[in-house]
């Protein structure tokens, strides 16, 4: 499929549904042994089920109560989440659990400073929006500035900008070639990237208001804020450029998705689809980037990052987003970004001792011997699953912790058909990691960290996601989607070609340890409508309507360890009829593989987050790009969603206000702790 045919595709009604379907072409050359194969060796035909569970697989992955009726089940295995189950749907407004509130907290272009003004949508500009809350809030983190645990910082991304529901009179701009977007809107777009740092106070009532006069409050954009580099990669020629000759200042952090929050309080911006903001003028005759002038292995490079997406037209004005003029700008982006949200002076680091991909998320834990301990997923069809240990262990000092994050090894994952996984290590000199192969130092491995796991012969994944580690040495991998493997990547038992639905893998590190070298996976669901069999999906009996989803995403264990889901479908609701939305998923005795809807979005929107407080009574979620995405598919819409005619007006329901992305509060009616 062409650039061309995605933008004229009738289905596909904005720019991020077009840059979904472009990224759904794998970039990965090394498609030999995908995640499928390895599920389809370890578990037969005749060990699975397509509609009804066969004895054998059912009681692997969800212990022997998956064999019981329905009522016997409920009665052998009690929910460790006590709430009321939601009922699926999808409509205009956002829905919680009976007995709860979900109040809205922050919105795209609420002022977070004292002296920020106030939210003017028709009159916008970059100054203002660099004192606003940023555009589709994404990762949700918290870290606590008292005993109570009432008053703390609130650490946000904003991901990426919606042109078509963010300005008056624009529409979607990609398929006009941006024909729209002037300097100003481009400034605007970039200051509504990258990151929020806001102190956020419990009142008296138990709800939470954002406080404009925090000391600590501050945002963080590709537009103006700068940030150091550290580790192998820092200074590396191929770091340097010609605003920065010395590869060590980067302006600004972009499309940052998921996130984590170090032991220590510091806040963890990954760089997710860094690729779609760089720019070339150099086309082929079907407009795709022509990179036959660059050497060879800049191109091949460049191809396995997918740069340059040109999916944003910064580099028409901004010429270090223009591959053309600053060739090396791109390896600069898609690394982990650390931010201090206590110190408003501190620069951010970038760290790339973490390698550079995709990064979906940045989870961190601590070994049994006190290293840290990071996972994160390359969040592209066929990409790789990686977990970083440092050499050094975590303590008291906050600067020496934050030396962790360069003093360490990164490690990409090898699922095998038994059952193991194996974490081979990414060093430069070690087997293929060799100057023969393109890598002269470890700055080199960590700039093409993916190419560096082609050749280790890392599992090629369905689109790894969030990776949320458990203090007892399990991992959760969401595995969202994978539309491109082909039904002759898949043997007798694989999970299923062209899947849209997704799963998840539990993943048990050895001896109960995150530092270990080796562990073992399983299935724990995989997801979609049980009740078609065609579909294949895998769940407790137990699970309703209501409870199954698709395109796991997002997730968060809290304080009793239990797992919450968040769902993105993106256009794909429509195959499901549900909107997105926070999940509670048994993990544990008889009611494994069990999942109960807590949380719905409103239309169009993603479901991100989620973050719980430490003593668990808040819940904070986020819904980004409400209104966008699958409109066409909402009853008695069926159209694009616009400025002027969006599917919905949430959260403010003021029809002189488009849909603004916003964090939601979750708290229980009278107090007390989350689903307890």
């Amino acid at each position: 499929m062409t650039r061309k045919d995605i933008l004229n595709d009738p289905m596909i009604g904005n720019k991020a549904e077009a840059f979904e379907a472009f990224d759904d072409i794998p970039t990965n050359p090394n498609l030999s042994r995908t995640i499928g194969e390895v599920v389809a060796a370890r578990y037969s035909r005749r060990e699975l089920f397509r509609g009804a569970l066969a004895v054998t697989t059912t009681t692997a992955l969800f212990g022997t109560s998956a064999m019981i009726a329905p009522k016997q089940a409920a009665a052998a295995g009690t929910s460790r989440y006590n709430f009321t189950e939601l009922e699926w749907g999808n409509d205009t407004m956002h829905h919680v659990a009976e007995g709860y509130d979900a109040d809205i907290l922050l919105r795209w272009g609420d002022p977070i400073t004292a002296d920020a003004p106030d939210f003017d949508v028709m009159n916008q500009t970059a100054a203002a929006q660099l004192g606003q809350f940023g555009y589709n809030n994404d990762y949700v983190g918290f870290t606590a500035l008292n005993e109570a645990g009432t008053r703390g910082l609130l650490c946000v991304n904003h991901e990426y900008t919606n042109e078509e529901v963010m300005f008056p009179g624009l529409g979607r701009q990609d398929k006009q070639a941006f024909a729209g977007m002037t300097p100003e809107l481009i400034d605007i777009e970039m200051a509504a990237h990258g990151g929020t740092v806001v102190e956020i106070e419990k009142e008296t009532t138990g709800q939470w208001r954002v406080d404009r006069n925090g000391k600590y409050n501050r945002r963080i954009t590709p537009l103006n804020t700068a940030m150091t580099v550290s580790g192998p990669a820092a200074g590396h020629p191929r770091m340097q450029t010609n605003a920065d000759p010395e590869g060590m200042t980067i302006i600004g952090t972009l499309n940052n998705c998921a996130g984590g929050m170090t032991p220590w309080g510091t806040y963890l911006m990954a760089e997710e689809n860094f690729h779609g903001y760089f720019w070339t003028s150099k086309l082929d005759a079907e407009g795709k980037p022509d990179l036959s002038t660059l050497p060879d292995a800049d191109a091949k490079r460049h191809k396995r990052y997918g740069v340059p997406g040109m999916w944003y037209n910064w580099g028409t004005t901004h010429t270090r987003f223009d591959i053309d003029v600053e060739p090396n700008e791109p390896n600069r982006f898609g690394w982990i970004v650390e931010v201090d949200p206590r110190d408003p002076e501190a620069m951010p680091v970038k760290h790339t001792a973490l390698g550079r991909f995709r990064h979906e998320g940045c989870e961190t834990t601590v070994a049994t011997d006190g290293r840290l301990v990071i996972y994160s997923g390359d969040d592209n069809r066929f990409d790789y699953m990686y977990k970083y240990v440092s050499e050094g262990k975590v303590g008291e000092d906050r600067a020496a912790n934050s030396a962790l994050l360069s003093d360490g090894t990164l490690f990409v994952a090898r699922f095998d058909e038994d059952g193991s996984i194996t974490w081979m290590p990414l060093v430069h000199g070690e087997g293929p990691l060799t100057a023969e192969n393109g890598f002269n130092d470890q700055g080199d491995v960590m700039i093409d960290t993916r190419i560096a796991a082609d050749l280790l012969g890392a599992t090629p994944m369905d689109r790894p996601e969030d990776a949320q580690p458990r203090g007892d040495g399990t991992i959760y991998l969401m595995l969202t989607n994978n539309s491109r493997r082909k039904p002759d990547q898949v043997n007798a038992a694989n999970p299923r070609p062209e899947s849209v639905f997704g799963h998840i893998i539990e993943i048990k590190e050895d001896g109960g340890d995150h530092g270990a070298a080796k562990g073992q996976w399983s299935i724990l669901v995989k997801c979609g409508d049980p009740s078609v069999a065609e579909v294949g999906a895998m769940w407790n009996p137990e699970t309703s309507v209501n409870g199954w989803f698709g395109s796991p995403d997002n997730a968060a264990i809290d304080a009793d360890g239990r797992l919450w889901i968040s769902t993105d479908q993106g256009t794909n609701w429509g195959a499901t009829g549900k909107s997105d939305g926070l999940y509670a998923l048994e993990t544990e005795g008889e009611a494994r593989g069990t999942s109960k809807l807590f949380f719905r979005c409103p239309v169009g929107g993603e479901m991100c987050g989620p973050y719980f407080t430490e003593d668990a009574e808040t819940l904070f979620v986020a819904v980004q790009h409400p209104g966008t995405d699958g409109t066409k598919e909402l009853a008695g819409f069926e159209r694009d969603s616009t400025f002027e005619d969006p599917a919905t007006r949430w959260p403010d329901f003021d029809p002189a206000m488009p849909p603004r992305p916003a964090v939601v509060v979750i708290t229980k009616q009278g107090g007390g702790k989350i689903a307890v």
